[in-house]
């Protein structure tokens, strides 16, 4: 079968793909037309529709609820007191400076998207493919988005059981026991089809998290007189300021979901005003938290600010409700990996799908879910280091989706079009993400083996001290 030019190819797949959102199969996913399968150069016009049907779940799973693109920035923004007691004022400083990459690197994400001012490719994915010419590059992008919605899955497990234990720490229950009474209330998800249901609460979650950062500042405004300015560190430990830029890596990452973002907007032109804005006021809202939190508790500050209020009511009514809208907010990056790999893996070959031909839920298809939901669960009790875990992900994903990969992209396909300070730049981040990614797994990983097998360095270097409940 003769091919066609890729503008061809991607002019018919963005016409399935609306009349995939006009016929609202954003949910239900019907059966595509064949009319216009049957205009696609395959050899197997299914394989093209699953992967329209993956991309355009995936690109959904960002649209329905406002709460997963800047879920890293809102729950795990409790540990930035913690990262700038390990990194000092090099770690305020790196939270400026990665708001400012991830703004960059977020823009020109978009500029990938776009061939002589058209829009050509919808997603991430698609860049990946296109600059990787092949499949594999896709995949290795759902593969990173799986792992970071898994890990992020992982972690509101193990900061339910910290928060919880940290209410009632006299009460003889371990933080084990906190986070296997939030795996028995998340069982559920396994049943989850939709995340209309799960939406609705989005909007409160950000609320609640809102009102719950105002207190933490007011308290600790109200304690100036107990501000330690000077324990604030000058100097780079290499055992703490690479885990501390991961974590602060961590709290940026939504590269996934900006290309449907950018494709919602009624107003496209205005996506680069709205990064700069974001990224700016995050940047410095969050060296303010991180820096203010730490000079109020000093070398006492825990991984969880929160951990830190005196006020005993106070601290039990932050903690249940962090730890409720950590519970509500698991769904979220939970159905994003059940759905990417249901897209991967369960597509008639090589498993069956999870789908009736009526788009109806297959009731055995509950059990791989629940496994899904088990792993998260296994993993936050064999590896309970909030922090450590925060700091080996964003050194892995978090580096790759939003500093390699997308100056990468940019590097190849408007490098003709591109002045050479940018390319410079471009390869500049890229040098940055690959260095400072390696060297954050490395010490990411060698802290936790050290944390789960007892062992400690005799000067006490190693980071983020953790003890097991």
């Amino acid at each position: 079968m003769s091919e066609i030019p890729f503008e061809n190819l991607s002019e018919i797949r963005n016409e399935i793909r609306s009349e995939i959102r006009s016929e609202n199969l954003s949910e239900n996913l019907s059966e595509i037309r064949s009319e216009n399968l049957s205009e696609i150069p395959s050899e197997n016009p299914s394989e093209i529709r699953n992967e329209i049907r993956s991309e355009i779940q995936c690109e959904n799973l960002s649209e329905i609820p406002s709460e997963i693109p800047n879920r890293p920035q809102g729950m795990f923004l409790v540990s930035l007191p913690y990262a700038v007691m390990h990194g000092g004022y090099w770690s305020v400083l790196g939270i400026v400076f990665v708001a400012f990459v991830c703004c960059y690197t977020g823009r020109v994400l978009v500029d990938c998207l776009y061939e002589n001012g058209v829009r050509v490719r919808g997603s991430y994915r698609e860049i990946a493919e296109f600059v990787f010419r092949g499949q594999l590059g896709g995949q290795v992008v759902n593969a990173a988005a799986i792992t970071e919605a898994l890990m992020t899955c992982i972690l509101y497990l193990v900061l339910c059981g910290d928060l919880m234990y940290f209410c009632f720490p006299g009460a003889g229950l371990s933080k084990t026991f906190w986070v296997s009474v939030s795996f028995v209330c998340l069982l559920p998800c396994a049943a989850l089809t939709s995340l209309r249901h799960v939406s609705l609460i989005s909007f409160w979650n950000t609320v609640t998290h809102v009102i719950i950062n105002g207190i933490i500042i007011v308290y600790c405004l109200t304690r100036t007189a107990d501000w330690q300015p000077a324990k604030v560190q000058f100097h780079i430990d290499i055992y703490t300021f690479p885990i501390s830029l991961g974590i602060i890596v961590f709290s940026y990452t939504s590269h996934i979901f900006l290309p449907t973002l950018e494709g919602s907007l009624i107003d496209k032109r205005r996506f680069a005003c709205m990064m700069n804005w974001t990224h700016l006021l995050s940047a410095i809202f969050k060296a303010l938290f991180g820096y203010i939190g730490f000079v109020t508790f000093a070398d006492s500050t825990k991984e969880e600010i929160t951990n830190n209020l005196t006020n005993v009511p106070l601290r039990v009514s932050v903690n249940i409700a962090l730890a409720l809208k950590a519970l509500f907010s698991y769904p979220l990056p939970y159905f994003a990996a059940a759905s990417f790999l249901e897209n991967s893996l369960f597509t008639g070959r090589p498993l069956p799908s999870c789908w009736n031909e009526k788009r109806e839920f297959k009731c055995w298809a509950v059990l791989p879910r629940a496994l899904l939901v088990l792993f998260t669960f296994v993993v936050a009790i064999t590896v309970p280091h909030f922090a450590l875990l925060c700091g080996l992900i964003g050194s892995f994903t978090g580096t790759m989706l939003s500093f390699v990969w997308p100056a990468y992209f940019h590097l190849v396909l408007k490098r003709h079009a591109s002045p050479l300070y940018t390319r410079l730049f471009d390869a500049f981040i890229i040098a940055v993400g690959v260095l400072c990614g390696s060297v954050g797994m490395f010490i990411s990983g060698y802290a936790l083996h050290a944390k789960m097998t007892g062992k400690q360095q005799a000067n006490s270097s190693i980071p983020f001290a953790y003890t097991r409940a």
